[in-house]
């Protein structure tokens, strides 16, 4: 049996903090949360299963070049969407929203990944399309597309 160690709110606060999520379409995201805790609780459930999913990803071969600036401040962030994960940072100031850094040109989707894997992102299937300029997510696991 595997164990299971809650992340809490107060452990992620002010402090560098990357989940991941998918979208509708079984797509890859990595969201980088920069001090901003409310993100969903879903993605709190597991350290281990947290951070099985760092490792897989930041295994996998990179299969394309960046999307972001070279030399800008984004393309330090880009690792993740070379290897197919779409990458979203917090806006500072604004609580649960996050900007996208990158896009990749062909996304890594759900049924790449090991079993307990797919398991576990399948509880943190966001309601929208990963590639809009700007999210809002909430702890509850709600997301909103940001027109403004």
């Amino acid at each position: 049996m595997t164990t299971h160690t809650p992340l809490t709110r107060e452990e992620i606060a002010g402090v560098e903090f990357d989940w991941f999520a998918t979208d509708p379409d079984g797509r890859l995201a990595q969201f980088l949360a920069a001090g901003d805790d409310t993100v969903p609780a879903a993605a709190l459930a597991s350290e281990e299963l947290l951070e099985a999913t760092h490792v897989w990803l930041d295994t996998c071969p990179e299969t394309e070049d960046t999307s972001a600036p070279a030399g800008g401040f984004d393309e330090h962030l880009c690792a993740p969407q070379r290897r197919g994960a779409f990458v979203y940072d917090h806006v500072p100031g604004e609580t649960g929203v996050y900007r996208l850094v990158a896009a990749p040109r062909t996304p890594v989707t759900l049924d790449a990944l090991p079993a307990h894997l797919q398991a576990y992102l399948g509880t943190l299937r966001l309601p929208v399309a990963f590639g809009a300029a700007r999210l809002l997510i909430g702890p509850d696991g709600t997301a909103d597309v940001l027109t403004d």
